[in-house]
């Protein structure tokens, strides 16, 4: 299996993030994506490739391009109008009653327009990071269009939590949907999401949820108490053609692998019933029971047989990094994944 990685994900390094009662350090830190990326390295898992380069032209496939253009520009933007502050730019308000608004044409609030929480801060370099990120992820996609079987898109940061026109919860670009869309894109009748992350999906859900060429099935906290707390539920199915489309399997707080495998085994039935030419797995390892910003109980090994249940899907699968936060075992935790899901696949 492949592994695209690039070190260009460093140039996106906040310092802070919005946090409750204050601010504190930015969790979605670089240190992850070089665990992760030396784990799979020690455990002898595949070449590490470079990500290609691309134009915007599948990554607006997905996004609003004035969102994108925003991203671009949101740094140099906030420099010309807040020279004396330093550090990040962040949102002090945001646009949470009129979506249909104009967007402002004053930085602060085209950053309430266009972000959605304390966790999306901007740097000067922030964008090189986010498009490299998206290239990440396309060029898994490619691999799989040329034959490929598996592929690992090392992205960071993340995306499943960006919506067509909103960054959230460390999400600029929505990498699973930009990959999900490129499969679609070069001919592909039906694709397969699969969020596994902790938090709910909830910018890949808004992308598709009115769609029936992608199915998307996430296994998630219960939003009524976890992030990103409006949406998620049960209920959410889908609209217009799209309705029975989208799936979610929210569950409570101290889930265990018991529980958590029988909502993987239905989420791997129901995609098989789809029967999609190919999966996109969003990989969050924040299931963990040490992740700072998990309530779920899983164990290192359990995130083997997770890889397993998904190496039983005979069809091309990309998976895309997510969220985990566990520092220290984020390395571990993937690489079982990967190897589970090898070792069934053999």
């Amino acid at each position: 299996m492949k592994t695209i990685y690039s070190d260009r994900h460093t140039l996106h390094n906040p310092s802070l993030q919005l946090r409750p009662g204050s601010f504190g350090d930015y969790q979605e830190v670089p240190k992850r994506a070089f665990y992760i990326r030396d784990a799979i390295s020690d455990r002898g898992l595949g070449a590490g490739v470079a990500p290609q380069d691309f134009s915007l032209t599948p990554v607006l496939a997905v996004h609003d391009e004035a969102y994108v253009a925003f991203l671009q520009d949101a740094y140099a933007a906030w420099e010309r109008i807040e020279p004396r502050i330093p550090g990040d730019a962040f949102a002090d308000c945001f646009n949470v009653q009129h979506r249909d608004s104009p967007p402002p044409q004053d930085i602060h609030g085209r950053l309430g327009f266009y972000t959605a929480d304390g966790y999306v801060p901007i740097t000067a370099t922030s964008w090189e990071a986010i498009r490299e990120s998206a290239f990440v992820a396309l060029t898994a996609q490619a691999a799989i269009t040329a034959g490929d079987s598996s592929a690992f898109a090392l992205c960071r940061p993340p995306g499943h939590h960006a919506t067509r026109r909103v960054a959230a919860g460390y999400c600029f670009l929505n990498n699973a949907a930009i990959a999900s869309q490129a499969f679609i894109d070069r001919g592909a009748k039906r694709v397969a999401v699969l969020d596994v992350d902790y938090h709910h999906g909830n910018g890949t859900q808004d992308i598709f949820y009115d769609r029936d060429d992608v199915l998307f099935v996430s296994i998630h906290g219960d939003p009524a108490f976890e992030y990103p707390f409006f949406c998620g539920y049960a209920g959410e199915r889908g609209r217009g053609k799209g309705e029975g489309f989208t799936i979610n399997y929210p569950l409570p707080m101290e889930t265990g692998f018991g529980v958590y495998s029988e909502a993987l085994a239905d989420a791997v039935t129901r995609i098989t019933q789809y029967g999609p030419d190919t999966l996109v797995v969003s990989l969050g390892v924040d299931t963990y029971k040490d992740d700072p910003m998990s309530h779920f109980l899983l164990e290192t090994d359990d995130f083997l047989k997770m890889g397993a249940v998904i190496g039983k899907l005979a069809m091309p699968v990309v998976f895309v990094m997510e969220g985990g936060y566990a520092v220290d075992n984020v390395g571990h935790n993937v690489v079982n994944v990967l190897t589970g899901f090898l070792d069934r696949r053999a």
